[in-house]
């Protein structure tokens, strides 16, 4: 996968989520990679400012959305995917294994008997090593679980977006204490990564500033992450990785958002159906997570 595809970096301030528009220069065909619906959690109120910055910029470039992609279902923001669909058309696809996710949460949340596990509500379910063309531009969803049991990366052309299986080398990797995460199971994961081409462009979900570090960064390569990763660099021993990220998960509080954005994030950016009196709810289980 020697083709450089084109790329455009979307940086939300709010949920420190970057977002890609992808495009293959010779056809025009582009990819939209983990959007964003803007969620006011204090009035329950959503607004698509950072799903409209998109959709701008596609139009403006005259681009013709092909795939809009989830890396996994987020924990930290909502996904604008059904609101992109509607106004730019594309399929939206995730991996396989969002079944699980939708299995477990779906109880967690006690979700309505309309509610399909298995992933209907996505276009395309990926499955480990499946092939797919962005135009001109060949990819692959590769599947790299640990932070959660879906979690994809998408290796197009000589990059590859790793939602949050890693982060920039200076602040590390993914926590694993969510339903189905798993520190070794992420270690395996992250050497599927290591194995493409050192010189593979790197493009991370979120940035929270690495402690010394004053801007924002998302973009790195195979092997500055190898030479340099603060919690996997080449040389760091599996068991001393997995007694670290475990105790580090212990000590971290659950994100903001993890209640909303899970209940829509597994309908594939849907709301829950409305109620009797017209109105769409988000639960929130006590003393559940």
């Amino acid at each position: 996968m020697s083709a450089k595809p084109e790329i455009k970096a979307f940086f939300d301030p709010d949920t420190y989520t970057i977002s890609y528009v992808v495009w293959d220069a010779a056809t025009n065909a582009a990819a939209i990679i983990d959007s964003v619906l803007n969620y006011d959690p204090a009035s329950g109120r959503t607004q698509p400012r950072s799903a409209d910055e998109l959709i701008r910029f596609v139009e403006d470039n005259s681009l013709t959305v092909e795939w809009i992609l989830e890396t996994h279902v987020h924990a930290d923001h909502l996904s604008a995917a059904p609101y992109l669909h509607d106004r730019l058309g594309g399929t939206i696809g995730i991996g396989e294994h969002v079944k699980h996710v939708q299995g477990v949460f779906g109880d967690l949340f006690n979700a309505e008997d309309g509610f399909q596990r298995d992933g209907s509500q996505f276009g395309k379910l990926f499955t480990d090593g499946e092939t797919f063309k962005i135009g001109s531009l060949e990819a692959e969803a590769i599947w790299t679980p640990g932070h959660t049991p879906a979690c994809m990366v998408y290796h197009i052309g000589d990059a590859a977006f790793v939602g949050d299986t890693l982060f920039m080398p200076d602040f590390g990797t993914a926590r694993c204490d969510f339903p189905g995460g798993d520190a070794h199971t992420l270690w395996q994961s992250i050497q599927k990564i290591f194995a493409l081409p050192d010189k593979t462009r790197l493009f991370m979900c979120h940035d929270y500033k690495a402690p010394g570090r004053d801007f924002y960064a998302w973009e790195t390569t195979v092997g500055e992450e190898k030479a340099k990763n603060i919690h996997v660099k080449e040389g760091t021993d599996e068991q001393a990785f997995i007694k670290m990220r475990t105790e580090r998960d212990a000590k971290l509080s659950m994100p903001t958002l993890i209640l909303p954005s899970v209940q829509v994030n597994m309908r594939a950016g849907h709301m829950p159906e409305a109620e009797d009196n017209g109105t769409r709810y988000l639960k929130i289980p006590l003393n559940a997570v």
